[in-house]
């Protein structure tokens, strides 16, 4: 059988990304390459594209979601968060380490984000927030969603990890709640290899979230005022070393800022470009056999996600083997590895028993993955490597 040799992520780092390094390292002569001027720039650069007021560039997804709800605990106090059961990791992780209990909820297939109406039923007294993951391009927002959260005063966490430029009415994805997460991991729509961003309209929380990813340091606000404030109500402390909250060094470097903002330039038409490929991937994919009736609106792909619709561990096992022979390289389960809570560190938490209840993302578990989709990819190779889909004979 012909290799198809198609790649989860190609050329996401590009020749004018090294050049844009090797231009900022020749003009600093400082040598400065921790923090500073280029982190400032790429942080003002986002907001704009994104439209928010305040964005705070980190060195993860993972620590944007950890800053993100530390910052909601020294703000709300502990509870509950209503988390997605279809997410990365870390997004549950930081609910947990921050000593919050996590409440789940189960999918909506055709945006492979959470529920509403399960998230509007599990909302109670000691909910805090709700952290909805934006999974693989999707929207996960509704109208409805929005108003209830408004009206119970409930804050809304975003994770656009997966979404970069995805839109609910005409406005970006990452705008919308208390606080937003983005990963710029390499796979994902744009890369600094590794980094992530905190996106906020709230000043406090800007200040705040500033201080927490660089150990609480309060000359780190950028706060003249509040600054002056805490050196008179602890005078014995140096002036540039009060730690009024403790937490972790998560900053960034001038080098991944530095290609970030050169990134950004082409983030825009690269999103196009997924998107053109993506709805040319389910047009050429046989809805006999997988899943293609996705909601559409306000897309932005970073990957194609192929799951099969019938419930066959046969067809399952088939698809797999006949995608390795091909050399087509896949993940199952779609977002961050399938259900979270299946995964060995929930044991504790939740019970087995609970999964039954969650059969929309147990699917996606079981039978769902994802392959690449990038800006260079031609359609002529999405259009072979659908003709290859629909051509095994699945036996069930």
């Amino acid at each position: 059988m012909k290799k198809i040799n198609h790649s989860l992520m190609e050329n996401n780092i590009e020749d004018s990304d090294v050049d844009s390094l090797r231009k900022f390292l020749n003009m600093n002569k400082k040598k400065i390459f921790t923090q500073s001027s280029q982190v400032k720039l790429f942080e003002k650069n986002w907001s704009k594209w994104l439209d928010c007021k305040y964005s705070i560039f980190v060195n993860s997804g993972s620590s944007a979601n950890l800053l993100s709800i530390l910052c909601l605990k020294i703000l709300k106090g502990k509870g509950e968060i209503i988390v997605p059961t279809l997410t990365w990791i870390s997004d549950i992780a930081s609910v947990i380490q921050n000593g919050f209990k996590p409440v789940f909820v189960d999918i909506n297939p055709k945006t492979l984000c959470m529920d509403e109406t399960q998230v509007l039923n599990k909302i109670n007294k000691r909910t805090k927030a709700v952290f909805l993951t934006h999974v693989q391009g999707f929207n996960g927002l509704t109208s409805k969603l929005l108003l209830e959260l408004k009206k119970r005063k409930l804050p809304l966490i975003e994770d656009v990890c997966e979404s970069h430029g995805a839109t609910f009415k005409n406005k970006k994805l990452g705008t919308y709640g208390l606080i937003s997460n983005f990963s710029f991991f390499y796979a994902h729509h744009l890369s600094t290899i590794e980094g992530g961003m905190v996106c906020t309209n709230n000043k406090k929380i800007y200040e705040l979230i500033k201080m927490l990813r660089s150990h609480g340091m309060v000359r780190e606000s950028g706060n003249v005022k509040f600054e002056k404030s805490m050196q008179k109500k602890f005078p014995d402390l140096s002036p540039k070393f009060i730690f009024i909250h403790p937490s972790y060094n998560l900053r960034n470097t001038e080098l991944s800022a530095t290609i970030g903002i050169n990134q950004l330039k082409r983030l825009s038409k690269n999103n196009k470009l997924r998107n053109k490929n993506f709805r040319f991937f389910l047009k050429n994919l046989n809805s006999k056999f997988y899943q293609t009736d996705y909601n559409m609106d306000g897309i932005s792909n970073y990957a194609f996600p192929l799951i099969l619709k019938k419930k066959s561990i046969n067809n399952r096992n088939l698809l797999e083997s006949k995608m390795k022979e091909v050399k087509i390289e896949f993940r199952r389960g779609n977002a961050g590895g399938g259900n979270q809570i299946r995964q060995p560190y929930l044991l504790k938490i939740i019970k087995k028993s609970e999964i039954k209840k969650f059969p929309n993302v147990d699917h996606v578990h079981f039978f769902g993955y994802y392959i690449g989709n990038f800006p260079t990819l031609k359609l002529n190779k999405i259009k072979k490597i659908c003709d290859f889909l629909n051509s095994i004979n699945f036996t069930d």
